[in-house]
């Protein structure tokens, strides 16, 4: 049952939400964590960041309130969490929180966009943006990738895999989690040539070079080659048009073996477009950020996959708010 908000305080509790958000990113973009591996004064920390001392003295203040830092006297230093976590020389920093500044600024752009259906964010396509951008928006994709590709690989069947196509795999996670589960399996991962760069470096990190390769290209123009009997589509379908999604699948299908699997993950649906709730709100993120992108309903990818020839569709739903339709080459 869908909550129904009846307190006038639980919904300024929700809008006023954004000022924590902005204080983390913040203290996220000028580097605050890393300077606090050792405790410092607000003074010192503006001078090592280039800030205004009394603006830093009350961004550090309320990042105490939060709960990532802490105070004694005038000193400030992280807490155990932000060291772990928020330090960029860590190995177990949250590199994807840079994404989150650049989603930041496109859904300051969303009532323009309900006015106008379209994005007005959108300066460049991804080839064209920084390296730094594209790193960002990796590494977000591979922080929450690892935990939610077990899932995935729990619910499929991959005792009989032997070749997979991982398009837009971006860092190769989700490959990586499948080899480990089917040590047999050889990976390909299908991404912009700006990307696999970006892929390759994951791959070596993870030792995976053995297995996983990449191949550049642009999924919605080039060709996949043949022999899969596996391929993969995860956050890709929410990117683009129901028609460019249909072109996609039957190209999928082409590529496959017969008996081999179709697997989509993604936001998929109900008929009405209101759950799930990380669905709904994703469907706009897609409005601000993407020429023709949205997220789409269970009949309307089992329709694309039925008209490209494939047979067996079935439905998985993950614990993560995303989804598995699966499909079968006859």
């Amino acid at each position: 049952m869908k909550k129904i908000i009846s307190d006038p305080a639980e919904l300024m509790e929700m809008a006023n939400a954004f000022r924590i958000s902005r204080v983390i990113l913040t203290g996220y973009e000028l580097g605050i964590f890393s300077i606090l591996q050792e405790a410092r004064t607000s003074s010192e920390i503006a001078g090592k960041s280039g800030t205004d001392p009394r603006a830093t003295d009350r961004l550090l203040n309320a990042l105490v309130a939060i709960g990532l830092v802490e105070k004694n006297k005038d000193k400030f230093s992280n807490t155990t969490f932000s060291s772990k976590f928020l330090v960029r020389e860590n190995p177990g920093f949250l590199g994807g929180l840079g994404h989150m500044l650049n989603i930041w600024k496109t859904w300051s752009t969303l009532t323009e966009s309900v006015r106008t259906g379209k994005s007005i964010a959108i300066e460049n396509s991804i080839e064209d943006r920084g390296n730094e951008w594209r790193e960002a928006f990796i590494a977000a994709m591979h922080a929450r990738a690892p935990q939610q590709a077990k899932e995935v690989a729990s619910l499929l069947d991959l005792s009989k895999t032997t070749r997979i196509l991982d398009i837009g795999g971006g860092s190769g996670a989700f490959s990586f989690e499948f080899i480990r589960k089917n040590k047999k399996i050889k990976a390909v991962v299908f991404d912009l040539p700006t990307i696999v760069p970006i892929t390759q470096g994951y791959i070596d990190r993870e030792g995976f070079s053995g297995s996983v390769t990449t191949m550049a290209g642009d999924y919605l123009k080039d060709g996949f080659g043949k022999g899969y009997n596996f391929i993969f589509l995860s956050a890709v379908i929410h990117i683009n048009s129901p028609d460019e999604n249909r072109s996609l699948i039957r190209r999928c299908n082409a590529a496959l073996d017969k008996g081999g699997q179709l697997v989509i993950l993604d936001h998929i649906m109900n008929d009405d477009r209101t759950e799930p709730k990380a669905g709904a709100i994703f469907a706009l993120n897609m409005l601000v950020g993407t020429e023709k992108g949205d997220t789409y309903t269970e009949s309307e990818i089992e329709t694309w996959m039925r008209d490209a020839g494939l047979k067996e569709i079935r439905r998985a739903d993950s614990t993560q708010g995303t989804s598995l339709m699966i499909g079968i080459k006859g």
